[in-house]
């Protein structure tokens, strides 16, 4: 009886140990995941107010600006449909430019200003980050059914 009462306990001490281990893991993810959003879903509110989380779309051609302490920038995201501002303080990637894909890191804050932590610009002339690729397909996919139901709708 001795032997099996120290076996339970080992299984015991083991299952504990590894919920444990496992509370422990699923904590440390959930503060570490940062979800991606695009620019329309971040106006339709379906991106969280405070936490961190990736916008990604395009930097709006004309938007870019430096402020007077020549690190904070702030520019315009669009996923062709809606279109977020965003403030980051502090160098941008040499491949950032305007035109050009863009995945930035960061909280939105509540006017609406999105402040990015990390900004990432795409690396060549043919990569696009999936998210943003599929994200600018569906806008346009989108743009295109709303205005051939606007011209069909219009009378002659």
């Amino acid at each position: 009886m001795k032997a099996r009462k120290k076996r339970l306990a080992f299984v015991g001490l083991a299952v504990i140990g590894v919920a444990a281990a496992s509370t422990l893991a699923l904590t440390a993810l959930k503060g570490n995941i940062s979800y991606f959003f695009s620019p329309s879903q971040v106006i339709a509110n379906e991106a969280p107010q405070d936490h961190v989380f990736r916008l990604g779309g395009l930097v709006t051609e004309g938007t870019l600006r430096r402020e007077g302490d020549g690190l904070t920038v702030r520019f315009d995201v669009t996923d062709n449909a809606e279109t977020v501002k965003v403030a980051y303080e502090g160098i941008l990637p040499d491949l950032f430019s305007e035109g050009k894909g863009v995945v930035a890191r960061g909280k939105l804050g509540p006017d609406g200003v999105f402040y990015a932590e990390e900004v990432l610009a795409k690396h060549d002339e043919e990569y696009m980050p999936p998210e943003v690729a599929s994200t600018l397909k569906t806008a346009h996919a989108e743009g295109v059914a709303e205005s051939a139901t606007q011209t069909s709708g219009a009378p002659n």
